[in-house]
C-alpha cells in the first residue's frame, strides 16, 4: 500500500498556555512534569494530523531545559513530524516563553517517537513526509540518527 506524502507544514501544530500557581513549583517556576505534559499533547495532536489516526507515544528520547518558565509567563508550544518511519515518526517540539512585556526565549525542545495504531491497537504504516525548507530538511536528517542512536540504545537494554 503507497500512501500520498505530506509536508511538514500540515502537520504543525501551535500550542499556547499560561503558567497558573497550579502548575509551579515552590520557586515559582513551571513544573517539569507539567511542562511534559503539554509537550506530549502538542505532540500527539501533530502525529494524529500527519496521520489522521490515533497515535500513542512510544519514546521521548531528549527533553532540554535551557531556562525556567516562571509563574505569570505565557509559553507557546510548537511542534511538527520531523520525519516517519514505517509506523513511527519522530515530532519535534520547540518550547518558548515569554513574560508580560518582556522578549520571547526559547525555553526547552523535545523530541518524541510516536506510533500510529489501528482500532485494534497494533501499528499501521504512516505516510511519508516531504520536507521543503532548509531547517525541514536538516531536522528531516537529524531525526534519522537520532532514530539510530534510540535503536542502539534500545537493543542494549534488551
Amino acid at each position: 500500500m503507497t500512501m500520498e506524502p505530506k509536508l511538514v507544514k500540515d502537520s504543525q501544530v501551535f500550542s499556547t498556555e499560561l503558567v497558573l500557581p497550579n502548575d509551579t513549583n515552590q520557586l515559582g517556576n513551571l513544573l517539569g512534569g507539567r511542562l511534559m505534559h503539554w509537550i506530549d499533547i502538542t505532540a500527539a495532536i501533530s502525529a494524529q494530523r500527519h496521520t489522521g489516526r490515533v497515535c500513542v507515544t512510544a519514546s521521548v528520547d531528549e527533553l532540554n531545559f535551557h531556562h525556567p518558565i516562571k509563574l505569570g509567563e505565557v509559553v507557546t508550544l510548537q511542534s511538527s513530524v520531523n520525519r516517519t518511519f514505517r509506523s513511527s515518526m519522530e515530532i519535534g517540539v520547540i518550547v518558548s516563553a515569554q513574560a508580560l512585556g518582556g522578549k520571547e526565549r526559547l525555553a526547552n525542545n523535545a523530541y518524541l517517537t510516536f506510533v500510529a495504531i489501528d482500532e485494534d491497537g497494533r501499528p499501521v504504516p504512516v505516510p511519508p513526509i516531504t520536507p521543503k525548507s532548509t531547517e525541514e530538511r536538516r531536522r528531516f536528517e537529524e531525526a534519522l540518527q537520532r532514530r539510530e542512536d534510540r535503536l542502539k540504545h534500545r537493543n542494549k537494554v534488551e
